[in-house]
């Protein structure tokens, strides 16, 4: 592998490892965000029991995702990615690019429309390392 191979590989390992990192703390979370809690204007304690529940579950739900993309991630770059698969070095960036945009839209949603400052920054940063990553690497250049 490259420089440039290996320097796009250790992007998409840091895009890993930050997915990894909000998906446990999703998972883990035994009530919403700080930017929730501004979204809407209410603390956790004033939400209904079954409010509670039903952000809860979102909230799993993301962190699965996170996990998911983490793991995905992972298994791509250690296996057809050091074997220098050329597919797979289409298939890292798309994937990341299929997640992290509909989130950065949806964290950009709620910056505009209410008076929460969610971390929008984060997911547009994942973003730029999977275009950097793959402009990196070039593998329309490997055959």
């Amino acid at each position: 592998m490259n420089k440039r191979s290996k320097t796009a590989g250790i992007l998409y390992i840091v895009v890993a490892a930050v997915s990894l990192i909000l998906g446990v703390i999703y998972l883990m979370s035994t009530s919403f965000m700080p930017y929730h809690a501004d979204a809407i204007d209410k603390s956790w304690e004033s939400l209904e029991g079954s409010t509670q529940y039903l952000f809860l579950a979102l909230m799993d739900v993301a962190g699965a995702g996170w996990l998911t993309l983490s793991f995905t991630i992972l298994l791509l770059y250690y296996f057809p990615f050091r074997k220098e698969a050329v597919w797979v070095r289409y298939a890292i960036p798309s994937i990341i690019l299929i997640f992290y945009i509909p989130t950065l839209l949806a964290t950009l949603s709620v910056l505009f429309n209410t008076a929460a400052t969610p971390p929008w920054s984060g997911n547009a940063i994942c973003c730029l390392l999977a275009l950097f990553g793959l402009i990196l690497d070039a593998p329309w250049k490997k055959g």
